[in-house]
């Protein structure tokens, strides 16, 4: 036998032998868990000896590929180990957790919403059809059915179905284009979710339908007015708090856009805002505010008093650099997109908190 068939036999055998390992890779269904990370010492605020009304858990990075003998060995011989890292948070600006846990992360760094449902182990990354995909996710929201909303604040509103397929995108609320959607809420006691669209200055709440059940805002710095608002949470109570971020303070509606109230105001102290960005609420009343300029979230009472700052600018757990979006979820765990450090850092929240000490 000559050289050059030799050759060929030997490039025919490897890739039979590639073939074969491929096959070997995609057998079992991959399970995947959240990357998660976590301190070797206990955090809380406020700091020991007085009780934790926040405490933290852990901080989580991507998805992480379950090892699964030979079929993971397999896989990181014919693919390499870098493509676990395509599975990493890049820039994570918004979370949300489902009834059932599953948790979805817009990420704006790869233009997806990284979706991971655990009951399953399934890890799907959603970017929108082929011809409309996602550009710029802001906002996240699951509703009672599980369906996920995704703001995309290019100018449009995605819906996915809970198996993860595009189920709708919508660019207009009524007769209004939307121009630029952030905040996303979900109210179950009305069945509407609501969405903040930053350059209307309007807030939006579309039926399960994707019409338009109500409208309310304008520019201003009035009750009910707004300038440049971002973020949207919605309390067990059924209020609205919306980040009215220009004229730093947070707005506060009933369902139906009526206001009933506000607090904030712009400094560079404890209890200020400077840039505040996204918003939650505990059954307690405590809202907790993120700031991006502060690298800290800043919890106030209903009326408005500061009570306690979380976290300062840093890299280690507990630590903010450019903070955003934040969530709250019915199990009182505290998820927070630490934007620049590329994770989400998650805390346990105290009920009922009752600090002796004061």
């Amino acid at each position: 036998m000559g050289a050059r068939a030799r050759r060929r036999r030997g490039l025919a055998a490897a890739l039979a032998v590639i073939g074969l390992l491929q096959a070997l890779a995609g057998c079992a269904p991959s399970s995947y868990s959240l990357r998660e990370h976590r301190p070797e010492v206990a955090l809380q605020w406020p700091f020991s000896p007085r009780p934790a009304k926040v405490t933290f858990e852990r901080s989580l990075t991507g998805l992480a590929r379950q090892k699964s003998g030979f079929g993971s060995a397999m896989r990181g011989i014919v693919y390499g180990r870098e493509r676990e890292d395509q599975n990493a948070f890049v820039l994570p600006v918004a979370v949300a957790v489902g009834t059932d846990g599953r948790v979805a992360v817009a990420d704006m760094g790869r233009r997806c919403v990284h979706l991971y449902l655990p009951a399953t182990g399934t890890y799907l990354r959603l970017t929108g059809p082929e011809r409309d995909a996602l550009t710029s996710p802001v906002g996240v929201a699951f509703d009672d059915s599980l369906n996920l909303h995704v703001s995309d604040s290019a100018g449009a509103l995605f819906t996915f179905g809970p198996e993860g397929s595009t189920a709708r995108v919508i660019r207009t609320a009524g007769s209004e284009t939307l121009q630029r959607p952030t905040g996303v809420a979900w109210s179950p006691a009305r069945r509407l979710l609501y969405v903040v669209d930053t350059l209307a200055n309007r807030v939006h709440a579309f039926a399960p339908d994707g019409s338009v059940a109500l409208s309310f805002g304008e520019r201003g710095v009035a009750a009910g007015q707004f300038n440049f608002p971002t973020h949207l949470a919605r309390s067990a109570a059924g209020e609205l708090y919306v980040t009215d971020a220009l004229n730093y303070r947070v707005q506060i509606f009933d369902e139906d856009g009526t206001p009933r109230g506000s607090f904030g105001h712009h400094g560079d102290g404890s209890g200020d805002l400077a840039m505040p960005k996204g918003l939650a609420v505990d059954r307690d009343g405590v809202i907790y505010v993120v700031d991006g300029l502060f690298d800290a979230v800043q919890l106030f009472s209903r009326r408005g008093d500061y009570l306690l700052t979380v976290g300062r600018r840093g890299v280690d757990f507990g630590e903010f650099w450019l903070p955003s979006g934040i969530f709250l979820s019915d199990g009182a765990e505290l998820f927070v997109c630490d934007t620049y450090n590329r994770r989400v850092q998650v805390y346990r929240i105290t009920e009922g908190y009752q600090d002796a000490s004061r």
